[in-house]
């Protein structure tokens, strides 16, 4: 398999192309043909991302309370994020499942997809140093930061809608997604709450939890 390609979409020339087949090297690829799989690199790449996030942003979002920063890094360095990447940049194309994985869309699961996107963070880490390793976490996750930090410090409006609705007795609050809009790396959903049955308000949002929140939101200001 020509790795050239992969490469060129994630910014990064190795010096040792062992490594990146290596990180691409899924463990039942690894178990048919008695090679390493990722597992290990995976393990590296998963603390290099937690620092370099965290760095990132200590040095930028200085008004973020330690608190918050732990919300925001859950927020972004979780499968959905990495899963995100990996679609961005086309790594199904470039694993090596075994061949039962492969019939099974295992090049499609995204928890597969996300492990191969830390363990070539790790890759590149061993074949480049930091610096590098931080560019492309950073690159490809600051996006991701900047919306999270923009909602961390808000009310949980869900709660507070709820609060104020049971105010006159039990009541049944349901939250519906009634659209999907965007490629998967991108999406935009729009969330419906209801009150009985009967809808009070719509919201949008990058996430389906934003999108509830907004719908929750709009809810309290038609009250």
């Amino acid at each position: 398999m020509n790795l050239d390609s992969l490469e060129q979409n994630i910014g990064y020339k190795f010096k040792d192309k062992d490594l990146l087949k290596n990180a691409l090297t899924h463990t039942s690829y690894a178990y048919e043909h008695n090679v390493q799989s990722n597992e290990k690199l995976e393990f590296l790449g998963d603390s290099i991302l937690e620092f370099v996030s965290s760095e990132y942003m200590y040095n930028k979002y200085l008004q973020l309370k330690e608190g918050e920063m732990t919300k925001v890094r859950a927020t972004v360095v979780c499968e959905k994020s990495l899963y995100k990447i990996a679609i961005l940049h086309n790594f199904s194309d470039f694993l090596f499942l075994g061949k039962s994985e492969l019939m099974t869309g295992g090049n499609k699961r995204p928890a597969i997809l996300a492990d191969s996107v830390e363990a070539v963070i790790a890759a590149i880490f061993i074949d480049g140093g930091l610096e590098p390793a931080k560019k492309f976490i950073i690159e490809n996750l600051k996006d991701e930061i900047e919306q999270a930090t923009k909602h961390v410090g808000e009310k949980d409006y869900k709660t507070v809608l709820q609060e104020e609705l049971q105010k006159n007795g039990d009541v049944k609050i349901q939250y519906k997604i009634i659209k999907e809009t965007g490629p998967d790396h991108d999406k935009t959903f729009e969330a419906e709450v209801c009150l009985n049955g009967k809808v009070l308000a719509t919201g949008k949002g990058k996430s389906k939890k934003e999108a509830e929140m907004q719908a929750a939101k709009k809810a309290l200001e038609n009250l």
